[in-house]
């Protein structure tokens, strides 16, 4: 099965306009808002207990990220994913450090119990979800997404979902169907919470377009590359590059997208 072209999902978002529903890190909620505003769609930050349940069931897409997880917010993305799980919402999971801590790990493994529909993480990240040992540093990836291939192809098939795996160059499979994507600026890392934010942004493009959630993901992560790469030929360094790239999100046109987006089909062993 091929992909639409990649343009189509960013349209039907803009048209759409999503409610995407984000229980985020402290660090990463305005700039996951402004990203999902430059975009196209339209965030929430709540992580409450006593709405998260209600809101969800009301939401388009859910995105959640245990960046600067306590006890009360994990709680909370227990319930909201299972919410989601009970009433069709698609949700993405950010395993932010998941290899760092039993606490994170333990937490990771019941909210996989809820079936997301995408996990999007860096190549540790993934290594360590799919129960191999890895040496991630914190949020920090030490690994190289070619070195996580077989794992993100694993994890797809294991879950049933899709694994979008970031990096020098990104990976999308949903175990039998494999992209990579090129594209984006060496000064995307030195920028906090942009991983984050892509996270929430595929929550975004699979909740406006629920029957193709492997091109959905795919759109998201060209989106980034595309508008990462425009945004470094107009920066001096992370702050400008930073607004930059909320300028290129929101002037990115469906066509730019479909044209420039480096996506090539890959035959894994």
């Amino acid at each position: 099965m091929t992909l639409r072209p990649l343009g189509d999902y960013l349209d039907v978002l803009r048209t759409t306009t999503p409610l995407v529903h984000c229980i985020t890190n402290y660090v990463a909620m305005n700039s996951t808002a402004n990203l999902l505003l430059a975009t196209g769609a339209s965030p929430a930050m709540l992580h409450a207990h006593e709405e998260v349940a209600e809101f969800t069931a009301i939401s388009a897409g859910l995105s959640i990220n245990i960046g600067t997880i306590s006890a009360h917010w994990a709680d909370a993305m227990l319930t909201a994913t299972a919410t989601a799980h009970e009433h069709g919402v698609p949700w993405v999971l950010d395993p932010v450090a998941v290899g760092a801590t039993r606490y994170r790990q333990s937490l990771c493994a019941k909210l996989l119990a809820n079936n997301p529909s995408v996990i999007r993480g860096n190549a540790s990240e993934v290594l360590t979800l799919n129960g191999l040992a890895s040496q991630g540093r914190g949020v920090d990836s030490t690994a190289t997404t070619d070195q996580a291939v077989d794992a993100a192809i694993a994890l797809a098939q294991k879950n049933g979902c899709i694994v979008a795996m970031t990096g020098e160059s990104d990976w999308v499979t949903d175990g039998a169907q494999h992209y990579r994507i090129n594209g984006g600026h060496p000064l995307m890392p030195r920028v906090t919470t942009l991983g984050c934010g892509l996270s929430a942004l595929v929550a975004g493009f699979v909740a406006a377009n629920r029957d193709a959630p492997l091109g959905a993901t795919a759109a998201a992560l060209g989106c980034f590359a595309v508008a990462g790469e425009r945004a470094g030929g107009n920066a001096q360094g992370p702050g400008s590059f930073q607004v930059a790239l909320l300028d290129a999100l929101y002037q990115l046109t469906p066509d730019d997208l479909t044209t420039h987006a480096q996506l090539e089909a890959i035959h894994a062993a």
